[in-house]
């Protein structure tokens, strides 16, 4: 069992940034790659960005590349989603989630989900 604790969302005008953070705890966090993933009222669950269980590797949905950057620190047991130059079409809920493998965009290879974080970015 893995526990994933998403923290760091809020209301942020177009053109901010904002910075979330992921808390894991349960089974040794260096087993799972890492991921988020974001859903808007009415829309599909979305890839954003996943990286590898070492930290090395990251993959990015082209809607984000170049704005946000996921990262790692293995010894706190976090990972993080630095989000620059927001759009309003980025206002969605915020989903950590964690899966044995490595930087797979399809979210039915994750295994553990957060509860989320409301992230609204207004024009």
């Amino acid at each position: 069992q893995v526990l994933l604790v998403e923290s760091g969302g809020g209301l942020v005008q177009a053109g901010g940034s904002l910075r979330l953070s992921c808390a894991a705890s349960g089974r040794t966090f260096t087993n799972h790659g890492m991921a988020w993933f974001r859903q808007a009222p009415g829309k599909e669950r979305e890839f954003v960005a996943a990286i590898t269980r070492s930290g090395y590797y990251t993959y990015y949905a082209d809607s984000v590349k170049g704005r946000f950057t996921i990262s790692r620190v293995n010894a706190e047991n976090t990972v993080y989603l630095q989000m620059n130059t927001l759009k309003p079409e980025d206002t969605a809920v915020y989903y950590c989630a964690a899966e044995a493998g490595d930087l797979s965009s399809n979210w039915k290879n994750y295994d553990y989900w957060g509860q989320g974080t409301q992230v609204t970015v207004s024009s």
